[in-house]
């Protein structure tokens, strides 16, 4: 079945307004199939470091790239430097502008932990993050954003990579984890029952690193990723599948930081090429949310928490229209 039939009504001139140029650009590519090197899609890729959220956040840029005091790059929940790193990646900043450089500089001087290749939520006093506060979330989101950004070939970027390949976790609550696991203190990130936020966000991650590109160990980890998300339906516990997993997996939001979405989920799972009967339900949700004139609302939000606001709460939102679209497109390419 073709993807378009599966909406109440086309909503692809409102996505490709000229009020919100990111979510243009990647209407125009990811969607509607336009080539990035056309000249519409270069003109909204220009527009997205001049019009809206992408130059007002950079207008508050401190001279050292961060966002916020080094100590609190992490702690400072939603305006501070790491958190404001991610929504840059995710609107499409352009990597060669010195100011997102600058960005990408200071997450690596002051989050990247030398000694064990992870993504910290403090910086060591000696440079670089602090070993013992490496937690996988936040590693797979700055992987994420660092290869968005343009630095998929720094050495540092790679050695994250394989770090989350050798530290992601699938366990479903029915083993002990290693009595010697180096980071076994963050009960929350590493205990008896995998963290889901750090498989979604390490598998966000591997799944930008282009196929070629993977190491036999990259693949392993998202093949087992992968099994882990379809053992819970996508968003569901796997020991009571009439349970959603968490309250809230069910509401989409953006950005999504730390937290995830069954939407968000099935937009990883489909741009791995995932296409399972596990996941029916899932697509059955997302289908369900949909308004009259194929548009989704945003019904989680950081708004008032983070540098600029994006979008209104519970009101049609391009973002979550353009994830939608893009998890139905991916979904029936194979059907």
């Amino acid at each position: 079945m073709s993807w378009r039939k599966l909406l109440n009504a086309d909503p692809t001139d409102w996505l490709t307004g000229a009020d919100n140029p990111s979510v243009r650009y990647f209407t125009l590519v990811d969607i509607l199939g336009w080539s990035p090197r056309g000249p519409a899609a270069i003109t909204a890729k220009r527009a997205v470091m001049t019009k809206g959220i992408v130059p007002a956040i950079l207008a508050r840029q401190q001279d050292d790239g961060g966002w916020a005091p080094r100590h609190r790059l992490y702690t400072s929940k939603y305006w501070g430097t790491v958190w404001t790193f991610i929504i840059l990646a995710e609107l499409g900043a352009d990597p060669d502008d010195p100011r997102v450089r600058k960005a990408c500089d200071h997450i690596l001087e002051h989050s990247w932990s030398r000694a064990s290749g992870g993504f910290s939520t403090h910086p060591a006093r000696d440079g670089g993050g602090l070993e013992s506060s490496v937690v996988p979330c936040l590693t797979g989101n700055m992987v994420f954003s660092l290869i968005r950004l343009g630095r998929l070939k720094d050495a540092r970027v790679r050695k994250a990579v394989d770090w989350l390949a050798r530290n992601l976790r699938f366990d479903d609550g029915e083993s002990e984890p290693p009595a010697r696991h180096r980071y076994r203190h963050h009960d929350h990130c590493y205990g008896r029952h995998t963290c889901f936020h750090a498989v979604v966000k390490g598998l966000k991650a591997l799944a930008e690193v282009p196929v070629p590109s993977r190491s036999v160990e990259v693949k392993r980890c998202i093949r087992q990723g992968v099994e882990f998300m379809l053992l819970h339906r996508v968003y569901r516990s796997s020991h009571n599948p009439r349970r959603i997993g968490r309250a809230g997996w069910a509401s989409f939001g953006f950005p999504l930081m730390w937290n995830t979405d069954a939407l968000e989920i099935l937009d990883v799972l489909t741009r791995l090429g995932v296409r399972n009967s596990r996941m029916r339900d899932a697509v059955d949700l997302v289908l369900r949310k949909q308004d009259d004139h194929g548009r989704w609302l945003l019904a989680q939000s950081w708004n008032g928490k983070m540098l600029v606001d994006i979008e209104q709460k519970d009101q049609p939102s391009k973002w979550i229209t353009l994830r939608a679209l893009r998890v139905l497109k991916h979904h029936c390419a194979g059907n």
